[in-house]
C-alpha cells in the first residue's frame, strides 16, 4: 500500500469513526487486526504492518551471526601483517570454531553429491544444473564421466534469528563502550 493510499485510508477510518463509532471490514483488513484476549474480554488491537523486508536483510542478519557468535567481521577486517604466523593461525582456530557452530546453528548443511573429491564419478543425464556444476570439457547431453573436485552443500533448514526493528536491519555489531 503506497503512501498516498496509507493517507486516504486514514481519513477515511477517522470519518468513519466520528460517525459510525466503529470501521468498516474493508478498513480494518487494511490495517491488519488482531484479535486479542485480554482479562477474558475480546478486543481488537490495529497493528501497524511490519516494515517489509528488503533483499540484503537476511544477509546482514548471517553476517551479524557469524560476527556474534565467531568475531569474523573483527577477523576480517584486521590487518593481519603485524601479526606473527603463530598468532594468526591461534587465531583462526578460534574463529573457524565458533563460526562452524554459528553455521551449524543457522543452518542443517549436507553435501550435494556423495563421495570423496577426487574420486572418479558419474553425473546422469537431465542432471541439475543448478546443484553440479560441469567444468571443463563438456560436450553432449551426458551421461558424463568425471572427478569430483568439490562435493557442493545444500541447506536443508534455515533457522535465522527473527529479523529486527527495520532501524537496525543494517547493523552487523553494535559498537561496545564499557563505562567504569
Amino acid at each position: 500500500m503506497g503512501f498516498g493510499q496509507r493517507i486516504a485510508l486514514a481519513f477515511r477510518a477517522f470519518w468513519h469513526l466520528l460517525r459510525a463509532g466503529d470501521l468498516p471490514a474493508d478498513i480494518v483488513a487494511a490495517a491488519a487486526v488482531e484479535p486479542v484476549r485480554t482479562d477474558d474480554h475480546s478486543a481488537e488491537v490495529v497493528r501497524a504492518p511490519a516494515a517489509p523486508e528488503r533483499p540484503d536483510d537476511g544477509a546482514v542478519l548471517l553476517l551479524s551471526v557469524l560476527q556474534r557468535e565467531g568475531r569474523l567481521v573483527d577477523f576480517l577486517m584486521e590487518d593481519l601483517g603485524t601479526y606473527s604466523d603463530a598468532q594468526i593461525g591461534a587465531a583462526v582456530r578460534d574463529v573457524h570454531a565458533n563460526c562452524r557452530r554459528a553455521l551449524a546453528g543457522a543452518f542443517e548443511l549436507e553435501p550435494i553429491l556423495e563421495g570423496a573429491e577426487e574420486q572418479a564419478i558419474t553425473i546422469p543425464t537431465g542432471f541439475d544444473p543448478a546443484s553440479i556444476k560441469l567444468v571443463g570439457r563438456v560436450v553432449g547431453t551426458g551421461p558424463f564421466r568425471g572427478v569430483l573436485r568439490h562435493r557442493g552443500w545444500r541447506s536443508s533448514r534455515v533457522q535465522l534469528p527473527v529479523l529486527g526493528a527495520p532501524d537496525a536491519r543494517q547493523i552487523v555489531a553494535p559498537a561496545e563502550v564499557e563505562i567504569s
